[in-house]
């Protein structure tokens, strides 16, 4: 169970979109579960039209605003949804209106006995999610208390409920998920027919980016080779320093017809450049396959193969590591790299599986509250094999070669048994959303290592021979037989119409007849 808080002006417009039909008509039955009153004179009723007449509601939701004895809060009116987990049961009124109240008695707006609290209602419109509403002012004439902590304390009463009603429990937030794509975002990708957002698409192309750069130029180079579009910031002190970048795909404008872009930190925490260019500065060795600028020397198939090879020896020392070392730095420093792998194998297969694997695993990889681990020797080498993936398919674009679809599942096969390895590691953590995360990148990695089965061919129905007269009464008078007999009948008409050779016979050869 998650809830989400949001602030804002106006009780009207609220009430009117939570009574109203929704943006899909998908609001159905609002009604009112609990409230500060009984809900059942709080219920607003119909006007002459046969609509909702939210006036009285309005009036006793906000007259506390009227006798405050300072200046209300900016935007004192409080939102919050409360959505069950898909997997849940459905609840009842009474249940939710149990939750309702238990949220507002853990962020403190109306505990329970107090009589003087802020004026609230809970509006349900939805099987699987309420609206609380409530109004910053308590009726003593004081601004309640609204800390930084206040979605903090809106987590810790799911929880409780969660408990209270064995609902699906819900990790606590660690800020190692990356920021989702607004619904304006979603609704335009399903106008346009996008095949996802263009926030997920950028996201996928800077990771993949910086897991194949060894510096900053590296970075921008791939990510224009990729076909996006990069906007640098310069320092406003010193302008010949990049303090920062901004990316975009062509084909995503605004009303202006200008790219819409993204920086780093509104793709994923642990894509900023700061963040980048320390993963950059570690010191790394050169791998086998040199630096070449794009567009130069091919590697042949054999380096390619090699390539693979290797970074699937580095995925199997990991999946050690991750099993036998204590060190927290390296296994977190593992999981980091973990995802560089993921990412670049995807790109260079192109596979969209292997791509969505690589987007589940994302939060696995990264450390709480946006948190930088240093960099390990061990993490080293798994960063070292993704670079010099990431070479061989900048070198292998061209023509036709042949396959590497073995080298290629082996790796799948050592990156499954890793990731598995990390999922432990978090579960062990009690990180529940990285480990989950992680399970789900490996069972997405399994289903594609496992071969296909091929489609039974067909059988054609068996055609009755045609027997003559003197072969069915054969057939008759051998079911009385033993089984031997009666096989070879039946297979008498599909037995192979090629002589039998015949032996010499041992005996000696006679001389010609006189």
């Amino acid at each position: 169970m998650i809830g989400k808080v949001t602030r804002g002006e106006s009780v009207a417009r609220l009430l009117s979109y939570l009574y109203g039909p929704g943006r899909r008509n998908e609001h159905v039955n609002p009604h009112l579960v609990a409230g500060f009153r009984l809900p059942m004179a709080l219920e607003p009723g119909l006007d002459v039209r046969g609509d909702r007449d939210f006036r009285h509601l309005v009036g006793v939701l906000t007259s506390p605003l009227d006798t405050l004895r300072h200046s209300p809060l900016a935007s004192p009116i409080w939102q919050c949804s409360v959505r069950a987990a898909p997997a849940d049961r459905r609840l009842s009124d009474d249940e939710w209106a149990n939750i309702a109240e238990e949220v507002m008695h853990q962020t403190g707006f109306a505990p329970r006995g107090d009589d003087e609290a802020c004026r609230w209602i809970a509006v349900r419109h939805a099987d699987d999610h309420i609206h609380l509403v409530a109004v910053l002012a308590r009726e003593d004439g004081r601004n309640p208390n609204v800390h930084r902590d206040l979605p903090q304390k809106v987590a810790d009463a799911c929880h409780i409920v969660e408990k209270r009603y064995e609902l699906t429990p819900t990790a606590s937030a660690d800020r190692t998920a990356a920021p989702r794509p607004t619904r304006a975002e979603t609704e335009l990708a399903h106008r346009k027919n996008w095949p996802e957002p263009p926030r997920a698409t950028l996201r996928r192309h800077v990771a993949t980016a910086a897991a194949g750069a060894e510096n900053e130029g590296d970075f921008f180079t791939a990510l224009e080779h990729a076909g996006v579009l990069v906007k640098i910031r310069h320092s406003a002190r010193t302008p010949e320093q990049i303090t920062g970048y901004a990316v975009a795909l062509p084909h995503h404008n605004n009303k202006e017809g200008r790219p819409v872009w993204f920086s780093g930190k509104k793709l994923a925490p642990n894509l900023t450049l700061p963040k980048l260019r320390e993963r950059w500065s570690a010191p790394h060795e050169g791998n086998r396959f040199d630096r070449r600028p794009f567009g130069g020397v091919e590697l042949t198939h054999e380096e390619r193969s090699a390539a693979y090879q290797q970074a699937a020896r580095a995925t199997a020392t990991a999946t050690w590591q991750m099993r036998h070392i204590q060190d927290p730095a390296v296994l977190a420093d593992v999981a980091a790299a973990t995802s560089d792998v993921l990412h670049v194998t995807a790109a260079l297969t192109g596979n969209r599986e292997l791509a969505r694997a690589a987007d589940f695993y994302d939060r696995a990889a990264r450390e709480p509250y946006g948190r930088q681990q240093p960099l390990t020797p061990y993490g080293t080498n798994l960063r070292r094999a993704a670079r010099a993936l990431a070479l061989a398919g900048i070198r292998g674009q061209r023509g036709n070669r042949p396959s590497l679809a073995g080298v290629l599942a082996h790796l799948v096969v050592q990156l499954v048994a890793l990731i598995e390895a990390i999922a432990e590691y978090r579960q062990l953590q009690q990180r529940a959303a990285q480990a989950a995360a992680a399970r789900k990148a490996a069972a997405q990695l399994s289903r594609l290592s496992r071969p296909t089965p091929r489609p039974p061919s067909p059988t054609l129905p068996r055609t009755p021979p045609n027997y003559t007269a003197e072969q069915n009464a054969a057939r008759l008078a051998a079911t009385a037989f033993p089984v031997p007999l009666s096989d070879q009948l039946a297979d008498g008409p599909y037995r192979s119409s090629t002589p039998t050779p015949t032996h010499p016979s041992p005996h000696r050869r006679r001389g010609p007849a006189r």
